[in-house]
């Protein structure tokens, strides 16, 4: 008969007598200790938590005296044993199980405090594979799932951000725990153990190159950043770290601004991400507006690529994200601040750039330390009704594929530059993408409409929006390339792009209608280049 078929039902109240500890993270400790020693807990601790406790005067029994046996193998093996499991497992109103305990002078424990070996950190730290498994707790999980499995009766803590709710929680009740706090304590420790373990298996997914989408996939993450709200105000929403080291977003130094929301992490996210498509010897800069690029471009210096990236679409580019691929210096500063910005995100900045972003206060400004690795593999979760659905991160760089040319007329090295440019591009705006591009810089971007030929009529559009703002005489895509990150189903729109002023195009091609449209392409002198790899973005 198990437990739950006997029906004995949980204590509200549980009298904190005993207390195990065993943690990673030091931080917190000593006070816990003297705080709980002080209204009269037993502590029973191991290692170096029990060293750290000792030193400071507090008594403390070593777990060696309760198991009757020593630490062995490094430490290894040291709690998994029943003087320590029992007295987490037992269920104390169950006559059978207070026998057992009776039986094999087993004591129970009341709470129990564990944080696990800092396996996230060793990550971080690129540490070798060797030191990064060692760094996997085993006896801390265990400890930590018993507790929280019978938390009908034991407190299970597992985060030092904790230590003063315990303590509150057993001043207002004198000594004790109550129910409510137990299952709350306890659904803490599966979400920490869950996300330990998620991590784990991410990177030996990682680190051994194993098939990204085999039978399980856990994901996990620790809470960075706790937001206002998502993309609306009525909805929650917080920053998760899975422990992936990628520069971007979600890992760099936030050095001053307000706070990111929601969207302002997801939009720099999407910037960094692609700016960091381009060679860091090649000063470029990305602006976003709603994850979709609004002007991209690189230059002979940041502050030059800027510049041109804004006159792809000023109107869009007020209240935008911006990326660089560079330090941050003075005259890109000087630039960017003259518009309200969002955000402005770059491996690095001079101290020079940073006093003129700071007297913008809440002009967020953020510090990768590094480019992301576009070619680098990493896995994409996407949330749906039941489940999730999980892929490779796209890292199919134009550099490496294989550019054919498939009409009667080849690009000049001017267009195949801009073609390769605006390839790089298309790949991060979402699909139906056609990306316009002149002398390294976006003129015109048509982003995720039903259909291809609205993406390009939509391009063209803006091209011609951007040159009445600068008061030019037509539209910078006289001239110009054309990329889509997919295929054309059709000739129209091709010849969309052709009307807009295009002279080279670039596709993945592999439609139905390939002959159809490379014919149009023929009929009006374009050179075009197919890529054999579509960039589908949703």
């Amino acid at each position: 008969m198990t437990v739950a078929s006997k029906k004995i039902p949980a204590p509200d109240r549980v009298e904190i007598r005993r207390a195990l500890l065993s943690v990673s993270d030091k931080s917190g400790l000593v006070d816990l200790a003297r705080s709980l020693h002080e209204a009269g807990v037993e502590l029973v601790s191991t290692g170096g938590t029990r060293k750290a406790i000792a030193d400071a005067g507090v008594p403390v029994v070593d777990v060696t005296t309760v198991t009757g046996f020593p630490e062995i193998m490094d430490g290894r093996v040291k709690t998994l044993h029943p003087s320590i499991h029992g007295g987490l497992l037992a269920v104390r109103d169950d006559p059978e199980h207070r026998q057992a305990m009776a039986d094999n002078g087993i004591d129970p424990f009341d709470l129990v405090v564990i944080n696990l070996y800092p396996f996230e950190e060793v990550v971080a730290a690129r540490s070798d594979y060797p030191t990064t498994i060692e760094n996997i707790d085993i006896g801390g999980p265990a400890m930590v799932r018993a507790a929280a499995k019978n938390h009908a009766y034991v407190t299970v803590v597992t985060d030092p951000a904790d230590y003063d709710e315990v303590l509150a929680m057993l001043a207002a009740n004198d000594g004790a725990s109550t129910l409510d706090m137990r299952k709350a304590f306890a659904a803490r420790a599966f979400q920490r153990t869950a996300s330990y373990d998620a991590m784990i298996s991410a990177f030996m997914v990682r680190a051994l190159d194993l098939p990204a989408t085999g039978r399980h996939h856990a994901v996990g993450g620790t809470l960075s950043l706790s937001m206002r709200y998502g993309e609306n105000p009525h909805q929650a929403a917080g920053l998760y770290l899975t422990g992936e080291v990628r520069p971007g977003a979600a890992t760099a130094q936030l050095l001053q601004g307000k706070a990111l929301s929601y969207n302002n992490v997801n939009d720099t996210d999407a910037a960094f991400e692609l700016v960091s498509e381009f060679d860091p010897a090649t000063p470029s800069v990305a602006i976003i507006k709603h994850a979709n690029p609004c002007g991209v471009a690189t230059g002979s210096s940041l502050a030059k690529a800027y510049r041109k990236a804004l006159e792809c679409d000023q109107t869009s580019a007020f209240g935008g994200i911006v990326a660089l691929n560079g330090t941050l210096d003075a005259e890109a500063a000087r630039h960017i601040v003259r518009i309200f910005t969002e955000v402005i995100i770059a491996p690095d900045v001079t101290e020079e750039a940073a006093a003129m972003v700071a007297a913008k206060k809440n002009l967020r400004l953020l510090v990768t330390g590094g480019l992301a690795d576009p070619r680098e593999k990493g896995m994409l979760v996407k949330s749906v009704a039941g489940g999730f659905l999980a892929q490779e991160r796209d890292n199919s760089v134009i550099d490496d594929l294989d550019l054919r040319c498939v009409t009667k007329r080849k690009p000049t090295e001017a267009e195949l530059d801009d073609l390769k440019f605006a390839f790089r591009v298309a790949k991060h705006v979402k699909s139906n993408a056609i990306v316009y591009a002149r002398d390294g810089a976006t003129v015109g971007i048509g982003a995720g409409q039903m259909s291809r030929i609205d993406s390009a009529r939509i391009a063209g559009r803006k091209a011609e929006d951007a040159a009445q703002a600068l008061g030019l005489g037509e539209p910078r895509t006289q001239g110009c390339v054309v990329a889509s990150d997919a295929f054309f189903p059709f000739a129209d729109g091709l010849l969309s792009a052709v009307e807009a002023g295009a002279t080279a195009v670039i596709q993945p091609g592999g439609s139905m209608r390939d002959e159809e449209v490379i014919a149009a392409a023929d009929e009006h002198g374009l050179a075009m280049i197919f890529t054999g790899v579509r960039h589908f973005r949703h």
